[in-house]
């Protein structure tokens, strides 16, 4: 199972693993800013930091999979 991560993880870094590496950095940025702006927003309330945190990395990881469902592999 490592050996397939770490195989992975090096057609990453090369520009190997993926068709259209652009779309990858397009669509990972809109999540991080998604969840960026979120985690802004609730930070300014009253409430402790952790509960933006834990609500924005939450929030954030439900998008991805819809921000790059189209991801095409080599």
């Amino acid at each position: 199972m490592l050996e397939i991560g770490w195989f992975s993880a090096k057609l990453f870094f090369k520009g190997k693993l993926m068709r259209d590496n652009m779309y990858y950095v397009k669509q990972t940025s809109i999540g991080i800013s998604i969840t960026f702006v979120l985690l802004f927003l609730l930070a300014q309330t009253a409430i402790p930091f952790w509960v933006p945190v834990v609500i924005s990395s939450f929030v954030g990881g439900l998008f991805m999979p819809f921000l790059l469902k189209d991801l095409k592999m080599k």
